[in-house]
């Protein structure tokens, strides 16, 4: 079987024709006659059929040249990237000192049968510093501070909020050190006073001062029920957290707050009170990456020429947030050369290489041949038998290794006082190595836009190329959902479901440091004058409620169970809709359709309703039942608490 060329051009003598004849009526409307006997129309059809034969010609070339092409105007393969997650390793007891944990501290996932553990290694040093509790101050929301400590040392029951209790109202704890990354618990002796409030959902915001402002920190979990009887608050103190003065006492300081209650949530009606408090260090939480960092390897010698190019050990080469460096031995020590895009602005003394991160190749400048005979240098050459070397790159990443959360948990290194690790959060930004053939589609683009952003698909193309780990990226030129002169880019990261496809709305919204990477690296290639704005999309909340009839010997569990899967995985704003690419920007969500999905089901013998509710994914308020809901232009669905009852005829 012979192989199929590449179609290149695929318009023939009669769309040549026609085309012709088009812009004759644009450019020459005077010219009327465009039948087979007019002399003008003849010289068209002439040229139409040797540009149809330069064409055939063209779709002769071989597979190999055309990637060549794509090479002569800078296309190369994006590498893979590193999904990153964050691990908190708790204590095996609280300690007494400072418990180092060294960057390259190795977990990974559970290893099985029939797949190797996914392993991750810290990317920065974490301290677990030790701590006690140090000061007690109670701050009404419009009133000064007023210091508690000793009443609660000698065991005198002191109300956490002023009377009654107010919005704003803070209770403020003072930590003997600041414990920045660190996992703190509060142990608090309290008794039922706080009346009036629901202790499942406490109207308790719990943060830290971090120097500029009050950080919110992560509740990892609560048995005070509200500050309403005796337990354990552990909290996550955000990584800016420092020691600070208040009242004339300097402390780590941590605080609770009240908070305006949501709809439905009850309010305190009276302060509780805490009679003992104490807090201890019990882990810390640090940055992985999915990628094993090589330091110091040795790429070989120099032959003193331009042009050199030499193979790290280990491809591909990562994006890692240190500069890629590569050390060069001159007898008297070793000296920096730095990356950098191109040669076309260096100069024969610039120390720089350049480095294709997919197949690992490090080039050094080369030497051009001007028209006048003289020799060009670009980049400065290493002498002759000098020593080469990286001092350190990452390899590894893809997808494989954006875990759900919790999946994490087992230690590779061996750290004293440490007796377990988890990730709380799903690993995100795995991204594997781009193919071939994406390369192919991305060329023309690449070639037209010329790393400018004019019309919105150069906006969409420069946004993945800037944040590869997005999902989906949309935008909105002037008068499509965006305001005239703006434009809108709408971003949806990429997420990990804890089990099945079951996303939490929070995963969908894109973390801030993606969306500023966007907006900066779009600013710099936008006309002037437009506005950007990048944001994430609108979320549609639907609700499904269906009922089934099961087959008799089904199980109505496991029926129940795959029913529900059907529809968050048909409704998955990323790797739902009808052709399993996510849900389609403002496709409205039917009952029709739905029906079909579950009466694929195996076991199901007829699906006897299904009702859609609008939700807010926020608040939780759910609209009436339906049997369509539509959705903005460009707005997504999102599954919000679908039910699902399997009954028997």
């Amino acid at each position: 079987m012979v192989l199929p060329a590449p179609n290149l051009d695929d318009r023939r003598f009669q769309h040549l024709v026609d085309d012709a004849k088009r812009f004759i009526q644009q450019r020459c409307p005077e010219w009327t006659d465009h039948n087979v006997s007019d002399p003008g129309v003849t010289l068209v059809e002439a040229f139409a059929q040797m540009t149809d034969e330069l064409l055939y010609r063209l779709n002769r070339v071989p597979e190999k040249n055309y990637l060549a092409f794509l090479d002569l105007i800078g296309v190369q393969l994006f590498p893979p990237t590193a999904a990153r997650a964050a691990l908190t390793f708790w204590l095996a007891a609280p300690q007494a000192e400072v418990v180092p944990l060294r960057a390259g501290t190795e977990a990974g996932t559970v290893r099985t049968e029939t797949e190797e553990a996914i392993v991750f290694a810290t990317a920065t040093d974490l301290a677990i510093v030790p701590c006690e509790l140090a000061q007690l101050w109670v701050q009404p929301a419009d009133g000064p501070a007023v210091d508690r400590t000793d009443q609660v040392r000698d065991g005198r029951d002191v109300p956490c909020f002023a009377a009654p209790p107010a919005v704003g109202d803070a209770l403020l704890l003072g930590l003997s050190s600041a414990v920045p990354s660190c996992a703190v618990v509060l142990r608090l002796e309290s008794r039922v006073e706080g009346i009036g409030v629901d202790p499942r959902q406490p109207p308790l915001r719990w943060e830290a001062w971090d120097g500029a402002q009050w950080a919110e920190c992560a509740v990892d979990s609560d048995s005070t029920g509200g500050l309403n009887r005796p337990g354990d608050v552990v909290l996550h103190v955000p990584a800016g957290h420092t020691t600070s003065t208040v009242g004339g006492q300097r402390a780590g300081w941590l605080r609770c707050r009240l908070v305006a209650a949501e709809p439905g949530q009850p309010f305190y009606s009276a302060s509780p009170t805490i009679r003992a408090a104490s807090a201890f260090t019990i882990g810390g939480t640090v940055e992985a990456v999915h990628a094993e960092t090589v330091f110091d390897e040795f790429l070989g010698e120099s032959e003193g020429v331009s042009g050199q190019r030499f193979r790290v050990a280990r491809p591909p080469v990562i994006p890692d947030d240190e500069p890629f460096v590569v050390e060069v031995s001159d007898g008297s020590g070793w000296q920096e050369w730095t990356e950098v895009d191109a040669f076309g602005a260096t100069g024969p003394a610039d120390r720089c290489v350049t480095v294709d991160r997919t197949t690992g190749e490090v080039a050094f400048g080369p030497a051009v041949r001007e028209p006048d005979g003289a020799l060009r240098r670009y980049g400065a050459v290493p002498p002759n038998g000098a020593r080469l070397r990286v001092r350190r790159y990452r390899t590894g990443g893809g997808r494989r290794g954006n875990v759900a959360r919790g999946a994490i948990s087992t230690l590779r290194s061996s750290v004293p006082y440490v007796s377990r690790v988890e990730n709380r959060e799903a690993a995100v930004g795995g991204v594997d190595g781009e193919s071939v053939q994406s390369a192919r589609q991305r060329g023309p683009v690449q070639l037209r836009a010329q790393d400018r952003a004019v019309t919105a698909r150069d906006y969409e193309l420069i946004a993945e190329q800037a944040v590869p780990a997005a999902a989906r990226i949309r935008c909105l030129a002037a008068g499509d959902g965006a305001d005239p002169g703006g434009v809108r880019v709408l971003v949806v990261p990429e997420a990990v479901a804890d089990a099945g496809e079951r996303l939490r709305f929070e995963q969908l919204i894109p973390p801030d440091d993606m969306l500023a990477t966007i907006a900066e690296h779009l600013d710099a290639r936008r006309p002037i004058g437009v506005r950007l704005a990048v944001e994430p999309p609108f979320y549609q909340g639907v609700t499904v409620a269906a009922r089934l009839t099961a087959r008799p010997g089904t199980a109505t569990g496991q029926l129940q169970t795959a029913a529900l899967d059907a529809l968050y995985g048909y409704l998955n704003p990323l790797r739902g809709g009808p052709d399993g690419t996510g849900w389609p920007f403002g496709r409205p969500v039917q009952s029709g359709e739905l029906f079909g999905v579950l009466q694929r089901l195996a076991g199901v013998t007829l699906v006897e309703e299904v009702l859609l509710f609008p939700a807010d994914p926020i608040t939780g308020r759910r609209g009436a039942p339906t049997a369509r809901v539509d959705l903005d232009r460009h707005a997504l669905a999102f599954s919000y608490e679908h039910q699902v009852r399997v009954e028997y005829r």
